[in-house]
């Protein structure tokens, strides 16, 4: 299994680069959504239980807020711990796993320039009575017309 850190600024303003997208001799791709460990690597198994279905591989979105007074290249974590504990959390997967960091302003742009139209995402979090974030996040993305798939945790 391959496992690879991409790390990638996004700008603040303007509109997001347009997605390097999978050729068609590539594997089928499900993005998860890094939200918290716990969540992630929740949905990650159940990313891997799907993707091993579909011969597919798995892509770890992390989108990084850099804030405003900081340049966007100097996130207020340092690179290298980002990298390793993303790369321990990849490692969990049972499948072919590939980890792109987004230094972003914005999340939400981040993650417009990291999913391809209609993508296959999961994300992970708990199940409220109240809509949680990570819920919000998953409802938006569907409106935006990507296939979610939330993966709840205790």
């Amino acid at each position: 299994m391959s496992r690879a850190i991409e790390k990638m600024p996004v700008r603040a303003t303007g509109h997001p680069a347009p997605f390097i997208g999978e050729d068609a001799d590539q594997k089928l791709n499900i993005a998860v959504l890094f939200t918290s460990v716990e969540s992630t690597l929740a949905a990650l198994k159940e990313a891997g239980d799907l993707a091993n279905h579909l011969g597919a591989q798995i892509t770890l979105v992390v989108p990084q807020v850099v804030p405003y007074p900081l340049p966007l290249q100097s996130p207020p974590v340092r690179a290298e711990f980002s990298e390793r504990r993303f790369r321990v959390i990849a490692s969990e997967s049972p499948v072919e796993t590939t980890v792109q960091i987004y230094l972003c302003r914005d999340r939400w742009a981040a993650l417009e320039t990291a999913l391809r139209p209609g993508s296959i995402v999961v994300l992970g979090g708990r199940k409220r009575w109240w809509p949680t974030k990570n819920e919000i996040l998953a409802r938006r993305l569907r409106r935006a017309g990507y296939e979610v798939i939330f993966k709840e945790t205790e």
